[in-house]
C-alpha cells in the first residue's frame, strides 16, 4: 500500500513506506535470526561435551544415554570442522501407562568443534560405548625443521 497516494508526503511517511516494503521482501532481514539457525543453536546449547588433547591426537567426549549407535552422525565440513549430531527418541508409550515427569531430554542434537591446523582430517574415528561418545582425530606429524642449506664456496 503506498502511502503517498492517500496524500500523506511527509518524509516521516516516506520512511514508514520503506520499512513497511521491506517488511515484504521474501528474504528475511540478516539480523532476524532464521528457524533453522535458532533450532541448530538451542541443538548446539543443550549438547555438553569435553574436548582433550593428548600428544597425538584430539578427542571429542559427548554423552549420549540411550541414544542408537545407527542415529548417531560424525562428519568433516570445511576441511576443518567436525560435526557430530543425531536424534534421541522418545520411547512409545504401552497401552495403560503414562508419564508422571518426563525429565530426560529428547530430540535432535548437535555439536560443532573447528580443529585446529595440526588436525588429520583423514584419520577420524568415532566409537560409542556404554553411552559415551568418544571422536578422535590424530594429529599431523610436527613438520620437519629446515636445515640450512649450505653453498660451496669456489675459489676463482
Amino acid at each position: 500500500m503506498d502511502l503517498r497516494m492517500m496524500a500523506f508526503d511527509s518524509p516521516l511517511f516516506s520512511v514508514l513506506q520503506h520499512l513497511h516494503d521491506a517488511g515484504d521482501d521474501s528474504d528475511k532481514s540478516v539480523s532476524c535470526p532464521s528457524r533453522t539457525y535458532a533450532r541448530d543453536a538451542k541443538a548446539m546449547a543443550a549438547t555438553a561435551a569435553d574436548v582433550k588433547e593428548s600428544p597425538n591426537s584430539y578427542a571429542f567426549i559427548v554423552d549420549m544415554p540411550g541414544v542408537k549407535s545407527g542415529d548417531i552422525k560424525v562428519q568433516v565440513e570445511d576441511d576443518n570442522v567436525v560435526v557430530i549430531s543425531g536424534e534421541r527418541k522418545r520411547e512409545e508409550e504401552k497401552e495403560g501407562a503414562k508419564y508422571l515427569r518426563m525429565e530426560r531430554r529428547v530430540g535432535k542434537f548437535m555439536r560443532k568443534f573447528a580443529l585446529p591446523e595440526n588436525a588429520n582430517t583423514d584419520k577420524i574415528s568415532a566409537v560409542c560405548q556404554d553411552g559415551v561418545l568418544t571422536v578422535t582425530v590424530e594429529k599431523l606429524p610436527p613438520p620437519e625443521p629446515k636445515k640450512p642449506k649450505t653453498i660451496e664456496v669456489k675459489i676463482a
